[in-house]
């Protein structure tokens, strides 16, 4: 995991366009137009890495699940029997929780909507995640957790192998199959929605989209969008990753 870790960061920006100025230094003298292009193309992508409008568009055409409405919350134990809320990393000893991991902020935002629909539709809830830098806790112990202490909702069922959006599927599959549950509402990011809705409908699930955290639209950023913004390269790395992983997945799986 550590070394196809590494490769991976190297591969896919912002590492990739590291590496195209690293190059562009190292060919200024020998190869001048293609230390020029290396420059252009990689000074180039940071910079609309860095444009929330660029990270709007993109978004744009990875979320195509629309939002559960308010209205149909409450009606969710009439489509599914089970809500699936999948992790996403952790935070490792966090010093004002007393140094013990905590879920990040992604996951926390996925967990806040699950409640409420745990709430609204009484339908129990499995969180999936395995263990993040290979140490306990598990993602899905830790999300169970701050389910139970912060929102109020027991969670049911705990699937702590997952490492992928696959295995999420998988995984959960072996724990809700075998007690006759097909039908589930999958909660996760709105770009992340179009992989894990395929990987659990692949495993044999109905799957009820539940995506959070809409990038995809006008969030009322200063000049249309088109000043560099820090959190926008963040955003820009996690949605390409998301383009990656649906080809990769198609390829492979």
């Amino acid at each position: 995991m550590p070394i196809r870790y590494f490769i991976k960061q190297w591969l896919m920006p912002p590492g990739l366009l590291l590496l195209l100025l690293l190059g562009a230094w190292w060919l200024r003298k020998r190869r001048p137009r293609l230390a020029l292009a290396c420059f252009v193309a990689g000074l180039g992508g940071f910079w609309l890495m860095s444009l929330p409008l660029v990270v709007e568009q993109v978004a744009r055409q990875l979320e195509t699940e629309p939002p559960l409405s308010v209205q149909a919350w409450s009606g969710l134990a009439g489509r599914a029997d089970a809500i699936v809320v999948l992790g996403a990393g952790r935070e490792r000893g966090d010093l004002a929780w007393g140094g013990q991991d905590q879920p990040t902020g992604t996951a926390l935002e996925r967990m806040r909507f699950a409640a409420q629909l745990a709430k609204a539709s009484g339908l129990p809830v499995l969180t999936s995640g395995g263990l993040h830098y290979g140490t306990p806790p598990s993602e899905a112990r830790l999300m169970a957790d701050r389910l139970r202490d912060d929102f109020g909702v027991v969670v049911k069922w705990q699937e702590e192998g997952s490492r992928t959006t696959w295995e999420n599927a998988q995984m959960s599959a072996a724990v809700l199959q075998p007690l006759g549950i097909r039908r589930v509402v999958v909660v996760t990011q709105a770009w992340h929605m179009q992989r894990s809705r395929w990987s659990f409908e692949q495993a044999g699930f109905e799957v009820v989209p539940g995506p959070v955290g809409f990038l995809g639209q006008d969030h009322g950023r200063p000049f249309a969008g088109l000043l560099p913004d820090n959190r926008a390269i963040w955003q820009s790395g996690q949605l390409l990753n998301e383009v990656a992983g649906l080809v990769g997945y198609r390829l492979f799986y």
